[in-house]
């Protein structure tokens, strides 16, 4: 807006004042500055004030004084005297008409019979004609505003261009905004003036008398404006106008920039108001705000600003019009200018002798950065990578020039002077076409000769682990193996951007290093000269020595150019930790993999890699290290989560959700409160006194309690030392009279030492609860051996199994090596698949090359198969009751039933105790723990449930396996399959388990399968033999009144069938002498009148199935047992109405 230069505005000082109300500042003003704000203060001298304090009735004074040696007050007080209302309802009117004419410019009812022009009726005219015609002006344009669509037009008006009535028409426009503020909104207002000549300082004078509107008005023309400001003409003028309220109001600056970003419109206006900011700033020596800003826009996570901006630029550099008012221009101008401002002075070519290079006289030299200025250069340095990377700024030649002697200046040996050359250096890598003459290419190789000279000296001096010289190394490998997209991902990690550079752009640089700087051989030699990292971890950025070695070694540098490393890995063994023990598992692992992963090739290769042995991997404390590297996740980077794949893959025994659940619960808080409580009594405990405590359990328990408990206090590795002393004398706790706290904390104890060393505690643990024979050796089991048979874990000790605390670790110890057997099996297979192939082809079996390959697969599942569902079987066995422990349930039951009252009052037997046939029990807590286990391998793999029930099991096992195991749900999957087996045995196992499972989960698929078993049962009535079908029913006919209890339903199906057995009985019984007819009668009156005949349960003879059984016939025998369980379906109906 050129056409507003020549006018007053509105200083800050004024306006400052203006928001404050301060009276002494106003009484400074001058006559011209006064003038710009008469309507707010002729206005808050003639109006009624809410502020009724005396020290505003003392300033109302003084704003009267003020004004009373003005003469244009006289004027505004004319102004305030009209009938506004009356004004408001005109104006009303006549943008009704307005609309109605389609914002046609018709009669208008607020100004009619305009005699003369525009102006010269405003001079002629009174105050309220004046009102009249500057708010149907105001109101013209408003509504061409609205109607434009947002096409910018520029509108004249002689009332807002007259140079002599510009303060008159401003005094009508503030007042009448002041006094209509809903009829003229003042951000409408504001959006109105932008199209009119001297705009700006029409809105500059309107917001200085309502300075409260100051955001508002800001936010609102923000939020209106275009995109891209410097495209049109409208966008520019915004742009003017608000740096104009800007100027006013210099406080409020940034807070409008921060709503251009937030908007993400006029970025031009961002950059003027910074521009302006950093002028007034006037320092020099840290980082300007024009940097921050921009730096901030391009290289901030908000991927929608960065876009913005970048269009921005783009679009600025496609103009032609790059001059002076160009906001772009005028930043990269500043820009340069700051960049200038940094550079050290230009010294002779002596500093060209010293960098020992070839180079012409006349080539000048940055040198010597100013360490005050070194991070000002970083930030410079990183700016115009992201302009030229992500925004596509084209550098002149002028700026790549300037950016080139900066590039290759010489920074002190400070941690930032090493950042300042990691960034250069990336620079020219990212940027090449800076360099474009071969006086320029000869200033680089100078400076990176410097590098190579200096970093050592660097490194030493700053403090800083990772320089630049490793960096150097690292790119010059790179290039020796033409991994160009490496060196552009480690140029886009030193810059922090992410950049595209094409590699035909590294092409000459590629020739500089490989063939002037750093040929292959040197690269090699100078990389056993780099120190060793300290403290190794991945919280040190930059690039480190360990880069460089793993880069040479995967080059097989040091082989081809005869370089030893000996002395090297020794120093880094020294050096490093756990971290070189976790790198050291890492690798093991890998190999182990890998070696597997390429058996096919290898064996085509005829090479056969040693492996490592199973007694190497096992002195490894691979759990150990495991859980060393979980509590150092922020330094080891992705070395925690790596070897957890590799874990997972080849050792899955070692990654048990329980032992992970058990580990969050030994390091949570209560373990550091448990530490907390660590007294010096626990840490004096030696595992030798363990074993003295032990030795005396058989006479006294106090001194090894005493002991366990302290020991808990301990963390897990500091346990390592007692865990041959635990396991040892697991065998004596077995013994009857060790209470149940011991067991529970030598359970604990295992538990902890099971985060730690798993495999060594499983071993030892095996072997001491082995059954101890008089007179026999006892095997000592390896690991290798429990991992080919996992059941030698279930030959224990008989007591054991009757022993919760310790059968809770042998199924712990069962779980695990099952896995680990699957794993091991699954390598084997791979070892040796391609040997047996070999030999196959070796004899000739051409055509059969595959089938000992699925045979081998086929085996080793089956195998699998045989060994889970060999320890399912197991330990379904145990949960069964001894035959002691069935005696002492009948006696418990009879003493209970003799003498209740007894047993209530006195103190209870402890044999009684055990016995009873309640939750309290030994059996009844193992047979929970085994449930649990079983649960978890159904989930894992349901073809073991399978496998378990096709094989079968005792069926006094199902109440507790329905009822204990979850997951026996899946078993309705597969019954209809086992009712089709043509054994007997298997059919009378689906059905009574099917029995359980209906009452268990009573779901539509359950009644389906009910429903094909009673129809299966009806089958089979009409094809089996008289022997066969007295073997089939008597123990599946109970199994139906389950099936209507479940479903109701299946009560007419189920009756139906009872009769036809019933019938079926009676008619081979027909030729006997015993009279069966009375059976059969009672059958038909229970299944005509079923409610007569249902307290016939209450009799134990029906109940039991024994009425009338003195005949051992079994067709007599299966009518009875036929009739019971018609009076007990029937009298379960019965009650259950």
């Amino acid at each position: 807006m050129t056409e507003c230069t020549s006018l007053q505005f509105v200083s800050p000082f004024a306006f400052e004042a203006m928001q404050k109300v301060d009276v002494v500042r106003l009484a400074s003003l001058s006559d011209p500055e006064l003038r710009l704000l008469l309507p707010c203060l002729v206005r808050m001298a003639l109006c009624a004030p809410a502020d009724q304090s005396q020290s505003w009735a003392q300033d109302k004074k003084l704003i009267l004084r003020l004004l009373s040696g003005v003469e244009a007050v006289n004027s505004i007080v004319a102004l305030l005297s009209v009938d506004f209302h009356a004004l408001e309802q005109d104006a009303s009117k006549e943008q009704q008409l307005r609309h109605k004419l389609g914002g046609g410019g018709g009669e208008s009812i607020l100004v009619s019979q305009l005699q003369h022009g525009l102006t010269l009726e405003f001079e002629h005219s009174d105050s309220p004609r004046r009102l009249r015609l500057v708010l149907s002006e105001l109101l013209a344009i408003m509504n061409k505003v609205s109607e434009s669509s947002g096409d910018f037009f520029l509108k004249s008006s002689e009332l807002f261009e007259s140079p002599v009535y510009l303060e008159e028409a401003a005094d009508v426009l503030c007042i009448l905004q002041a006094e209509l503020p809903s009829l003229l909104p003042i951000v409408d207002v504001a959006e109105a003036l932008l199209h009119v000549r001297n705009g700006a300082w029409f809105l500059c004078l309107l917001v200085a008398n309502v300075p409260d509107s100051f955001n508002e008005v800001c936010r609102g023309l923000i939020k209106n404006g275009e995109r891209q400001d410097e495209e049109s003409l409208g966008g520019r003028r915004r742009t003017d106008a608000l740096r104009f309220l800007c100027k006013m109001n210099p406080a409020q600056a940034l807070k409008v920039r921060g709503m251009v970003v937030e908007e993400c419109h006029l970025p031009g206006l961002g950059v003027a108001l910074t521009l302006d900011h950093t002028r007034n700033e006037g320092g020099e020596d840290g980082v300007s705000d024009l940097v921050c800003f921009v730096s901030g826009l391009l290289l901030g996570t908000n991927a929608k600003v960065r876009t913005w901006f970048g269009t921005f630029i783009r679009n600025g550099q496609q103009r032609k019009r790059e001059n002076s008012t160009s906001v772009l221009w005028q930043m990269r101008r500043q820009l340069l200018l700051e960049l200038m401002g940094i550079l050290p002075p230009v010294r002779s070519a002596r500093i060209v002798e010293e960098a020992d290079v070839q180079m012409e006289p006349n080539v000048s030299v940055y040198s010597g950065l100013k360490e005050e200025h070194v991070v000002k250069a970083s930030a410079l340095l990183r700016l115009y990578c992201a302009l030229m990377g992500i925004a596509g700024l084209k550098p002149t030649e002028e700026e790549a020039e300037q950016l080139l002697q900066l590039m290759t200046s010489r920074p002190p040996a400070t941690p930032a002077g090493v950042r300042f050359v990691s960034l250069s250096f990336c620079m020219l890598l990212a940027f090449s076409t800076l360099v474009s003459t071969p006086e320029q290419e000869q200033l680089m190789v100078a400076w990176l000769s410097w590098m190579i000279k200096e970093e050592a000296y660097f490194e030493s001096t700053s403090g800083v682990s990772a320089s630049f010289g490793e960096m150097l190394l690292l790119v010059a490998m790179y290039f020796h193996s033409n991994q160009l997209s490496a060196i552009i991902d480690l140029v886009c990690s030193t810059l922090g951007m992410k950049i595209v550079i094409k590699p035909s752009s590294l092409s000459r640089m590629k020739t500089i290093f490989t063939q002037e700087i750093f040929t292959e051989q040197v690269v090699t030699a100078h990389a056993v000269r780099v120190p060793v990292t300290s403290n190794l971890s991945a919280s040190i950025t930059g690039f480190l020595p360990i880069h460089c070695i793993y880069q040479l070694l995967r080059s097989r540098s040091f082989t081809k150019h005869k370089v030893s490393i000996k002395g090297d890995s020794i120093r880094l063994n020294q050096r490093f930790g756990i971290t070189a023990q976790l790198l050291v598992l890492y690798y093991v692992l890998s190999y182990e993999e890998a070696l597997l992963a390429n058996t096919k090739s290898l064996a085509a290769m005829q090479r056969k890699p040693k492996s490592y042995s199973s007694s190497l991997m096992d002195q490894i404390p691979i759990k150990f290290l495991i859980r060393q590297a979980q509590g150092l996740q922020q330094e080891m980077g992705g070395l925690h989560s790596a070897l957890l794949r590799l874990l997972a893959t080849n050792y899955p025994h070692l990654c048990i959700v329980d032992d992970w659940v058990c580990e969050e619960e030994i390091t949570g808080t209560d373990a550091l409160l448990r530490r907390m409580l660590l007294t010096n009594n626990a840490k004096n405990h030696s595992p030798k006194q363990l074993q003295e405590a032990f030795s005396a359990v058989p006479v006294s328990h106090t001194q090894v309690m005493q002991i366990l408990e302290h020991l808990t206090l301990l963390s897990a590795s500091e346990l390592i030392p007692y865990a041959e002393v635990l396991t040892s004398n697991m065998n004596q706790l077995l013994n009857s009279g060790v209470p149940r706290r011991v067991l529970q904390t030598v359970n604990k104890l295992w538990m902890v030492l099971n985060t730690v060393m798993p495999r060594r505690l499983w071993v030892m643990t095996v072997n001491a609860l082995q059954p101890s024979i008089k007179f026999v050796r006892q095997q000592k089991y390896t690991q290798n051996d429990l991992m080919i048979d996992p059941l030698i874990v279930l030959r224990c000790d008989q007591r054991v199994h009757r022993c919760p605390p310790l059968m809770d670790i042998t199924l712990h110890m069962l779980n695990g090596y099952l896995l680990a057997s699957k794993a091991y099996l699954s390598a084997h297979l791979k070892e040796t698949a391609e040997q047996d192939r070999s030999q196959n082809s070796m004899i000739g079996l051409i055509g059969q090359m595959d089938a000992p390959e699925v045979t081998r697969e086929e085996l080793k599942n089956a195998l699998l198969a045989a060994q889970d569902s060999a320890a399912v079987q197991i330990l379904l066995e145990i949960c069964l009751p001894t035959k002691e422990e069935k005696a002492k349930r009948v006696n418990a039951d009879s003493s209970v039933r003799n003498v209740h009252s007894v047993i209530i009052t006195s103190a209870p037997n402890k044999d009684v105790e055990e016995g009873e046939d309640n939750l309290l029990c030994n059996l009844r807590e193992v047979q929970c723990l085994i449930c649990c286990l079983l649960h978890q391998m159904y989930i894992a793999d349901p073809n073991i449930a399978k496998l378990v029930h096709f094989q079968g099991y005792p069926c006094e096992l199902l109440p507790l396996t329905v009822a204990g195991i979850p997951s026996m749900h899946i078993c309705l999957d597969f019954i209809p399959e086992l009712i089709a087996q043509p054994e007997l045995e298997k059919q009378i196992f689906a059905i009574q388990l099917l029995s359980h499972l209906c009452i268990q989960y009573a779901l539509p698929k359950s009644l389906s399968v009910a429903r094909l078993a009673v129809n299966v049962m009806g089958t089979l009535l009409t094809v089996l033999t008289q022997a066969k079908r007295y073997v089939f029913f008597m123990p599946t006919l109970p199994s139906l009144v389950s099936f209507c209890r479940a479903f109701p339903p299946l009560y007419e199906d189920i009756m139906s069938l009872l009769i036809q057995v019933g019938q079926v009985c009676a008619s081979d019984v027909a030729t006997q002498t015993r009279d069966i007819d009375p059976i059969i009668t009672r059958l038909q009156q229970i299944n005509e009148k079923p409610n007569g005949w249902s307290g016939l349960c209450k009799d134990p003879s029906y109940k039991n199935g024994s009425r009338d059984t003195g005949s051992m016939d079994p067709d007599v025998q299966l009518c009875h047992c036929v009739e019971s369980t018609i009076i007990e379906i029937i009298n379960m109906s019965v009650s259950g109405i």
